[in-house]
């Protein structure tokens, strides 16, 4: 059990989000969760570090005045797991959209695969996907899209020290990636597939550790009301 006193000092609360929930769901839950349990009107609660609702793994929730460590836990590496399925690319880059075009895959070998992700290691230039929650002129790329605007998506430096293949099974590709902050996996299935001359999107996508705290470790029992120690 965990009392009002020290959620509003400040806890680190693991949870390992479940698919189709968005980030913000979840912390949306576990304010209300602790403000029925208490009877208090507000709490800080924030979370460090986005996954989308297509991904599961580890989300770092952070509660009173620990939410001033969002940024500096943002910050930290972040280790994910995947599949990525070649030879065809939907508008999200995942499964959250449908497939919008195909392309041959009859070339690709798996040599080329394990060569092709040396390309991406190190300091690269990357898009972010139009269906995300980046900003530009105020508005949310997401937003933008889907009011059928087009949207050109400026190239941002992000940091991947870590690509593996762990299995291939074509048109299905297993990896892991390593990588810095502001790294958007999707884009870099969407690239990763455009470089081996087809097309690639997430299908699967698994945040497993951010920085030493690991998804192995997540509770999610925050997610309920009962959790919470009740006057």
């Amino acid at each position: 059990m965990i009392s009002l006193e020290e959620l509003q000092l400040g806890k680190i609360l693991l949870i390992d989000k479940p698919l189709d929930w968005t980030s913000f769901d979840v912390v949306k839950k576990i304010r209300w969760n602790i403000c029925k349990s208490f009877g208090i009107k507000k709490i800080k609660v924030g979370h460090a570090g986005t996954l989308d609702p297509k991904a599961t793994g580890l989300l770092i929730v952070c509660t009173g005045k620990f939410t001033k460590r969002i940024d500096e836990i943002q910050g930290q590496s972040k280790v994910y797991t995947g599949t990525i399925k070649l030879g065809a690319t939907t508008p999200t880059f995942d499964t959250e959209s449908e497939e919008d075009r195909t392309f041959p895959i009859d070339h690709i070998t798996e040599e080329l695969i394990h060569q092709m992700t040396q390309k991406f290691i190190g300091e690269i230039d990357q898009h972010p996907p139009i269906h995300s929650a980046v900003k530009k002129d105020g508005k949310r790329l997401y937003q933008l899209a889907r009011a059928g605007k087009e949207v050109e998506t400026e190239a941002r430096k992000v940091r991947i020290d870590q690509f593996k293949i762990t299995k291939i099974d074509l048109p299905f590709v297993e990896f892991e990636v390593e990588c810095g902050k502001g790294t958007y996996i999707r884009s870099l299935a969407n690239d990763f597939g455009a470089a081996l001359n087809s097309g690639g999107y997430l299908t699967e996508l698994r945040r497993t550790k951010i920085g030493d705290y690991s998804v192995d470790d997540a509770d999610n029992s925050v997610l309920e009301k009962s959790f919470f120690e009740s006057d």
